[in-house]
């Protein structure tokens, strides 16, 4: 079931904001303003609720992905497991980089490495996600969006990266979303609804949770567009 979880601070922040409500007062009387605040962090808030039904269609339903790949953004694919293992058809795309998002030997991965791609001249880089609500995919929030940099900028910009995991649903997606976060300073609505509009994803609740979170940090940090 997918819950509404508003990521707001705790109801415990409500007795810090009145006593700093206090203190506003208190500084006001001894004249002492309090300096202002960057921008308005409520403007980022944004709820599991909310990029779920960015994900669905008016009925609350997700859709599977029509094609094996989609480009999102100018020269990141997203796809899958089948077009990630032909290299044949990688090279007809003019992919310079791959990054796995579901590197490993069970079913639910994708069983590649860099030897896979010796004499391609396609750079690999993987990361041994699994596809669950538990796993903490946001420990490769920073190394992923670096390598897809790193791709974009490849042969002074002329790189390709195509981002997969098994089903380029879930995992991939995710990893293109911090990277439109953290390089291309989206906040996470937008980045979402931009991946959304060209491929269906659907990347499970704890991902999206994790996604909410980098968007809290980064919009804290004053590293995202303020609307």
């Amino acid at each position: 079931m997918r819950l509404l979880e508003v990521l707001r601070p705790s109801s415990s922040s409500s007795s810090s904001s009145s006593s700093s409500s206090d203190m506003r007062r208190k500084q006001k009387r001894s004249g002492k303003l309090p300096l202002p605040d960057r921008f308005d962090m409520s403007s980022f808030e944004v709820s599991l609720q909310q990029l779920n039904d960015l994900l669905t269609d008016d009925s609350g339903f997700y859709s599977w992905p029509t094609k094996h790949f989609h480009e999102v953004y100018p020269r990141i694919y997203i796809g899958n497991a089948f077009v990630a293992t032909n290299v044949m058809r990688l090279k007809r795309l003019g992919i310079t980089h791959i990054l796995n998002a579901a590197e490993g030997n069970s079913y639910m991965h994708v069983n590649t490495n860099a030897e896979f791609y010796v004499g391609s001249g396609i750079t690999y880089h993987g990361i041994p996600a699994n596809d669950t609500d538990h796993f903490d995919i946001s420990v490769y929030f920073e190394e992923a969006a670096d390598f897809i940099k790193k791709a974009l900028a490849y042969k002074s910009g002329k790189g390709k990266v195509y981002v997969h995991c098994r089903e380029g649903y879930s995992r991939s997606p995710t990893l293109v979303v911090a990277y439109l976060m953290l390089h291309q300073k989206m906040d996470v609505h937008t980045a979402l609804a931009m991946v959304r509009q060209k491929r269906e994803i659907g990347p499970n609740d704890g991902f999206l949770r994790q996604l909410c979170r980098l968007n809290q940090r980064l919009a804290a940090e004053g590293k995202l567009w303020n609307k």
